[in-house]
């Protein structure tokens, strides 16, 4: 009984607070502060009730334990646009900076050979929040007011960074449920099966611009928040022979419930799927205190259209309504069964760990994530909203053993700043060959958390 009852609280924190990560594009660099700390390099071992998340196989060597964690996480965005006639050009910076992302796991082990239990955690980080009033010039306010108007409405006094109204970015969120079962056929060897319970919820702001070109113009932008619903799995095996142990772990594309309030925004009507991804892991210890993990990852954000499509899709749309066609009967117009998107494409990840066993009470660890970049130059006008472009990151972590039952374990983690530039979507609006306007997108960020682990 006490065990459901902490499984139902840890449930609903994990509702109660939002989760905002962009490492390895929107997805976390690990989940869980032991994997944090070891660069995300955990799908080969089993120390701790985050399986869920990273292999399910792994939680069958868990043993009976609770993790509840908490994680400081804070990425710096900005966005720059030159090269254009003065009132077109600007530079901002995101000023959503900080934000703190729960992490939840138990584990019970029914009998030696079967383990139950539950992970929670987050994805998101396409969260962005640059204020208005960047063009205030008023040849540029006749350009903004063209777009969103065709300028038979009035002028503003200025305008957000993407020539709409009021304050500009997007606000994505995703919590996953992941009940787990994992079972131990031979001593050496376990499988696992975790079916996958998301939420996710979004709003965009300051899209006004954009209106021309959607299919569905009072569902693009400022619509507060929508929620979407849906469910897939993961499946993973993993094998311990004292000094080695392998992993591998697949998780389905989750099928997603449409953004309603967005569907003039997001491809086929508001939707936004969860991509597949799968990761295969080892683990080599070299001496009893000693452990060296390394992990793939791949990540397919090019099987979701509203992540892939092109941006220069809109182009398609552009000449349909500037011919006098309307947005509804160009499926490359926003919101369209191949309407624009960001244009990202599927990531490989490669994730490096150690670990040290320092004496009784200290466990230190360090760790190196690459990801490729998902952002291409072609896109970069889109990602203003979603600049996911960090590769490189560095991680530390420590457990400390406060009793042989309880332990605290802290991790960090900085991803270098990095940037994309290419030409902007602005230079569409230009006679051909006149105008070389590009932006660029950057970001660096950091992160700092804690955990609380009890074994029963």
């Amino acid at each position: 009984m006490k065990l459901k009852r902490l499984a139902l609280a840890l449930a609903l924190a994990g509702f109660a607070a939002p989760a905002a990560y962009a490492t390895d594009g929107y997805f976390p660099h690990g989940v869980g502060m032991k994997a944090k700390g070891m660069g995300g390099a955990v799908t080969a071992v089993a120390q701790d009730a985050f399986g869920g998340a990273n292999n399910p196989a792994t939680m069958a060597f868990s043993g009976n334990r609770v993790d509840v964690g908490v994680d400081l996480f804070s990425p710096r965005r900005s966005a720059e646009r030159s090269g254009t006639p003065n009132w077109l050009n600007g530079q901002e910076d995101s000023e959503s900076n900080y934000f703190l992302v729960p992490e939840f796991g138990i584990n019970y082990m029914i009998r030696p050979d079967l383990a139950v239990g539950l992970t929670v955690y987050g994805n998101g980080g396409m969260n962005t929040n640059y204020p208005g009033g960047t063009l205030t010039n008023p040849a540029g306010g006749f350009l903004c007011n063209a777009f969103q108007t065709g300028g038979m409405g009035p002028q503003q006094p200025s305008y957000n960074l993407l020539c709409g109204n009021g304050s500009l970015g997007v606000d994505l969120m995703q919590v996953t449920f992941a009940p787990t079962i994992a079972w131990k056929f031979h001593p050496n060897w376990s499988v696992g099966l975790a079916p996958l319970f998301t939420y996710q919820r979004f709003k965009a702001e300051g899209l006004q611009a954009f209106a021309g070109v959607s299919q569905d113009p009072s569902n693009l932008t400022n619509n507060g928040y929508s929620s979407s619903f849906g469910w897939g799995a993961r499946v993973g095996v993993y094998g311990d022979f004292g000094q080695w142990s392998v992993g591998a772990a697949y998780a389905t594309k989750m099928s997603m419930s449409n953004f309603d309030d967005y569907k003039g925004l997001f491809a086929q009507q508001g939707q936004f799927d969860i991509p597949s991804n799968w990761n295969i892991g080892v683990g080599f210890r070299p001496t009893p205190q000693w452990l060296i993990a390394a992990d793939y990852q791949r990540i397919n954000y090019g099987e979701i259209d509203s992540i892939n499509n092109q941006q220069n899709n809109i182009l398609s749309c552009l000449n349909t309504v500037f011919a006098g066609g309307a947005a509804t009967s160009n499926p490359n117009c926003l919101g369209g069964a191949s309407g624009a998107g960001f244009g990202w494409k599927s990531v490989n990840v490669f994730k490096l760990g150690v670990q040290y066993v320092l004496n009784q009470q200290w466990t230190l660890r360090a760790g190196y994530n690459y990801t490729s970049n998902p952002v291409t130059s072609e896109n970069v006008t889109f990602n203003i909203l979603a600049p996911g472009v960090v590769q490189n990151h560095i991680t530390l972590g420590a457990t400390y053993n406060v009793s042989p039952r309880s332990e605290l374990t802290g991790a960090f983690m900085y991803a270098f700043n990095n940037d994309v530039t290419g030409p902007s979507f602005f230079n569409a609006v230009f006679p051909p060959g006149t105008s070389n306007i590009n932006e660029k997108i950057e970001m660096y960020q950091w992160s700092l958390g804690i955990q609380y682990s009890y074994k029963f």
